[in-house]
Order: C-alpha cells, then sequence, then structure tokens
C-alpha cells in the first residue's frame, strides 16, 4: 500500500485515519497529528491526538479548532490573532425593569454589523435562552472556561461558539442564575481584554443588569453605557437615583459616560 504522506516534509496538521497502521503514520514529519479513531481501544503514538470520527462535520470541525486552540502552538495556528487599533466596548443597562433592554441592545448590535466586526454578551441574571438566544450548544459559561485556560486560543476557540442574528455575532447566555452570580469582576475584565486582543471583533455590546458582580469596574472598560428609561415619573426617579448613586460613590468618570436611549415599549 502507498502511503502519501511518507518523505513529505512540512505538514503542520495531519488528518489520519486509525485503520493506517501505528508503525506507518509514525513515519510522517508533522507538526500535530489527528487520529480519526472508532473507538476509545485504538492504539495512539506519543504525540497523536485522538478524534472521534463518527460526528457531523460541524461538531468533528469544532472538536479539531478546539483541540488547536489548547495547544503548546496555539499562536501560530492557522487562524492568526487579529489585534485592532480601535475597539469599543458598549455597556447596555438599565435601573428600569421592563424596559426592553436587550431587544434594544441587539437592534443596536445588528446596526452596527453592518459595517463592523460585532459580538453581543449577555450577561444577565436570566438572559432568556429559548426566547432571544437558541437553546442548547455551548455558552457563555464555556467561553469563561476557556478564557481562563492561558494557553488557549480564545479568538479559535469563538468559531466554534457564536451563534448569529444576521451578521451580529452572540454567545448563548449562562443558563443558570447562580453560575453568573459566581463570576467576579477579574474574570469579566479578563475575558472582555481577551476578547478584545485576540477575536476579530472591533465592537464587543454588553447586555448587563444587577446580578453582575463588580459591575462598576464592567462600566469602567467600557467606552460608553446605553441607559434604557421610559418616559414616566417612576422611571425617571429610578435613573436619577442611579446618576446620584455613582456620584456618591465617586464614579463620575463612569456618570459621564451615560447616554438615555428612550425605550419603544
Amino acid at each position: 500500500m502507498c502511503y502519501p504522506f511518507r518523505n513529505r516534509r512540512g505538514i503542520d496538521y495531519l488528518f489520519i485515519s486509525s485503520g493506517y497502521p501505528p508503525g506507518d503514520r509514525g513515519q510522517a514529519e508533522a507538526g500535530t497529528v489527528f487520529v480519526l479513531t472508532e473507538d476509545e481501544e485504538d492504539t495512539l503514538l506519543e504525540g497523536e491526538t485522538q478524534v472521534y470520527k463518527y460526528q457531523s462535520g460541524d461538531e468533528l470541525l469544532a472538536e479539531l479548532i478546539r483541540k488547536c486552540s489548547n495547544g503548546e502552538n496555539a499562536e501560530n495556528t492557522f487562524l492568526k490573532r487579529l489585534r485592532k487599533k480601535q475597539a469599543k466596548i458598549i455597556g447596555i443597562y438599565s435601573p428600569v425593569h421592563r424596559v426592553g433592554k436587550t431587544s434594544y441592545a441587539l437592534r443596536l448590535g445588528r446596526k452596527l454589523s453592518e459595517e463592523a466586526n460585532v459580538l453581543y454578551l449577555n450577561l444577565e441574571t436570566y438572559g432568556g435562552v429559548g426566547g432571544h438566544f437558541q437553546e442548547g450548544g455551548q455558552t457563555l459559561s464555556d467561553v469563561l472556561y476557556y478564557a481562563r485556560q492561558e494557553k488557549s486560543n480564545l479568538g479559535l476557540m469563538l468559531t466554534t461558539l457564536v451563534g448569529h442574528k444576521g451578521k451580529l455575532d452572540y454567545i448563548a447566555p449562562i443558563q443558570v442564575s447562580e453560575d453568573i452570580k459566581s463570576v467576579s469582576g477579574e474574570d469579566w475584565l479578563k475575558l472582555i481584554e481577551r476578547l478584545m486582543e485576540e477575536s476579530i471583533y472591533e465592537i464587543l455590546i454588553l447586555d448587563m443588569d444587577e446580578g453582575v458582580r463588580d459591575i462598576y469596574q464592567i462600566f469602567r472598560v467600557c467606552s460608553e453605557i446605553h441607559v434604557l428609561t421610559l418616559r414616566n415619573e417612576i422611571s425617571e426617579s429610578k435613573l436619577r437615583q442611579f446618576e446620584e448613586e455613582l456620584s456618591l460613590l465617586g464614579h463620575e468618570d463612569i456618570r459621564r459616560k451615560l447616554i438615555r436611549r428612550e425605550s419603544r415599549l
């Protein structure tokens, strides 16, 4: 039998069936070797990575990308990091509940995505999985996990995690409210930093509520904060209290970023 990879040099990624005998696979001079296997008992050589081959094409590609992004050579993988000269972080918030904040954030994201790469993240305690966002699949919890892995290429991982609303990309919200309450401000900031440095996105939209820990830290890294309100006395009083609280706590820098937006409700 002829093995076409023999005596070839410069192979970065080799995908090969476990049907090839280990001795013959060992002759390939490849940077990374993925062995497509039928079960866990297939013999692997040192340095080979096992991938179960009976998956859908999308699932198989996603697994390969995740394995590539976590490797020691993730910095040199086939999707390079793209650094932006300028990036914008837009916070969406309101002290007024049931004001259509998420609908506004998604409309804004779709509009901005016509001219830029935009990623929407829902940081609300109850993000509405099954409403605005499809059920199933990976969520913001998975993105936070990958962001904590120093050697992972987060920008590459996102290609397997994002959903789409037209040209707008989004990550499905965390499904358990206690999980999102447990995320520290430090973890949110680390995630935001890595998204801005390692992904293709030029604009990040953060849809937030009071469930976000250390929310003032998140406000501080925002370029601007859109605050939704309704045209009535109660809504205005809540917004006024929020603004006064920022001043009282010494967060005038955050207050200056506030942009009032009247809800369409």
